[in-house]
């Protein structure tokens, strides 16, 4: 590669050819798509829905990964996208919420509330100033260290086979997914550049040759695809309910503002400047929108993808032909059911061993946050007073009973609303440990 070649990939407009583009694009494919498609899959088997059903979830996730980081590269209208080098794909922090929501209320549900919350969103993007005041590093950390909590016991759950099924908690189940486990752990923490960018891909490539050798694989719903399918409006449908909507706004809210965090590390870490209001404003609308749009085809929400904001700030690649690229491919493989089936073969167990290590990983981004602020007895009580309200009802199964069911459903299904509403809260009522001194 020439040196203006080169210099090419540090600039966001510059024109790539095509083998400029594709290694690095590969690496943001890698990066992500274990990511994107395992939230569909994890959601769908709450849902008890079909093979087909689950490789059309799969479908909609890569397309809609694609159609938002393509609407982040090309702004509609200027204003719906932040023109920044930002990959977006299927978001693990909506999990434990849409699991709930989907074991309660069925899939429809999801989407219903999803579209009410992408709206929300948008009128984030637009009056940010305004809200970011309310969800500063303390209260975001908060909130992102319970959402990795709170997957812990999911992922446990996976390794042993899945809640509910006949072989749950068995040897075989646990080999499979101890094996996943240690491959990641290997590849993440003994290995560089490529080989580590690609350790839960790598982890879940030999757990599931492992799992067909012990004959954990079926192979029924690859035979049962369509070579080429496109995806449908409304094909889940639509079903509005209050509690639903309720407990998803907050969601989004949350990662309106997390988004922040995303925008600012790439443009700080990769192109030595804080990202200006209208890249904020633009990337949280653009977010708003593409969810907005894939509430309709059965997406689940889409978001920034820390893994692949790690890449650019580690690589400091920034054009947006790479992007691009890894979109296109993305959208290759949406459109081919034949792939996206092949993804919903894969054994709880490989799952669980491959995701246990990201959860971890989004728990320690919420304490890394937490810990940029002064860990004074202020502080302290907020995230831990949020914590302890947030984990212990969710774990104290039935210390609701005594409300409405709504009221379980929004506070005691997941640890991140209440955690969330309590971290606001005392944020705004304890002062500063230097005006109490003051005063």
């Amino acid at each position: 590669m020439s040196e203006k070649e080169e210099k090419a990939l540090f600039d966001y407009d510059a024109k790539l050819s095509i083998k400029e583009a594709v290694p690095m694009g590969l690496q943001h494919v890698v990066a992500a798509v274990v990511g994107i498609v395992t939230p569909g899959i994890m959601i769908a088997k709450v849902c008890n829905l079909s093979s087909g059903d689950t490789t059309i979830m799969i479908q909609t996730s890569l397309i809609f990964s694609a159609v938002a980081t393509l609407i982040q590269l090309f702004p509609i209208f200027g204003k719906v996208g932040s023109r920044l080098p930002v990959m977006m794909g299927a978001s693990f922090a909506y999990v434990p919420i849409l699991m709930a929501i989907g074991g309660d209320f069925g899939i429809a549900a999801i989407f219903g509330a999803q579209l009410v919350g992408s709206i929300l969103v948008i009128l984030v993007g637009l009056s940010i100033k305004k809200i970011r005041i309310l969800f500063p590093p303390l209260v975001t950390g908060t909130v992102i260290l319970s959402i990795g909590l709170s997957l812990f016991p999911v992922a446990i759950k996976y390794m042993a086979g899945g809640a509910g099924s006949p072989d749950f908690g068995s040897a075989q189940n646990w080999l499979v997914a101890l094996l996943t486990f240690a491959v990641v752990f290997y590849f993440n923490y003994f290995s560089k550049g490529f080989l580590k960018l690609s350790s839960i891909l790598n982890g879940m490539i030999i757990g599931y040759v492992v799992s067909l050798i012990l004959g954990m694989v079926n192979f029924a719903p690859v035979k049962e695809a369509s070579v080429f399918q496109m995806i449908t409006p409304l094909y889940f449908g639509l079903d509005f309910q209050i509690v639903p909507i309720l407990t998803l706004v907050v969601m989004f809210i949350v990662d309106a503002v997390q988004a922040i965090g995303q925008f600012t590390a790439t443009t700080v870490g990769a192109m030595d400047r804080e990202p200006t209001d209208q890249e904020l404003s633009g990337g949280i609308i653009g977010s708003g929108f593409s969810n907005f749009i894939g509430s309709f085809f059965g997406s689940v929400p889409v978001a920034t993808f820390g893994q692949n904001v790690g890449l650019v700030t580690v690589t400091r690649v920034i054009n947006k032909y790479v992007m691009v690229f890894a979109s296109v491919i993305l959208l290759v493989a949406g459109f081919v059911p034949k792939v996206a089936s092949i993804l919903t073969t894969i054994p709880y167990a490989v799952i669980g061993g491959a995701t246990v290590s990201v959860f971890a990983s989004i728990s320690m981004t919420g304490v890394r946050m937490i810990a940029t602020q002064e860990l004074t007895p202020r502080n302290t009580g907020v995230v831990g007073i949020a914590l302890a309200f947030g984990i212990g009802v969710t774990l104290s199964v039935g210390c609701l009973s005594g409300f409405p069911p709504w009221v379980t459903t929004i506070f005691g299904n997941s640890e991140v609303i209440l955690t969330t509403i309590v971290a606001v809260v005392l944020n705004v009522l304890l002062k500063e440990e230097k005006q109490l001194a003051i005063e």
